[in-house]
């Protein structure tokens, strides 16, 4: 499967934006953000699973963003409310074949991975 990031750009603090992963020859997988900063190590930030929709978060944005999955348009969502300076990195969508509470963070399982989008957040 072949994944395309977008919706990134540059924006002020508090404010909003969402990030789209869409997937060519799309098949129902479970599909994850990550993101790194310059400097830093990439993190997890959220995923949600193939079956059930099931969604897990980083705690740095629990309660501000919110991922999601519109299968009849092959796309995953990822909308990031009240931006904070600290959000400002490369953002990449992974997929893999299933997720679950035992791996949804750790990214060497992701086996596909889109080419990542610049998300810059100004104080």
């Amino acid at each position: 499967v072949q994944l395309q990031a977008s919706g990134g750009g540059l924006v002020q603090a508090g404010d909003s934006m969402r990030l789209s992963c869409t997937a060519i020859n799309y098949v129902k997988y479970g599909v994850g953000w990550f993101r790194q900063a310059p400097g830093k190590e990439r993190e997890f930030v959220a995923a949600i699973s193939r079956l059930r929709n099931t969604t897990f978060y980083a705690n740095a944005v629990k309660g501000r963003f919110t991922i999601s999955r519109d299968n009849a348009k092959n796309t995953v969502y990822l909308q990031m409310n009240s931006l904070r300076p600290e959000d400002t990195a490369v953002y990449y969508c992974a997929a893999k074949g299933d997720i679950n509470y035992a791996n949804y963070a750790r990214s060497p399982l992701y086996q596909f991975w889109g080419q990542g989008t610049l998300v810059t957040v100004s104080s």
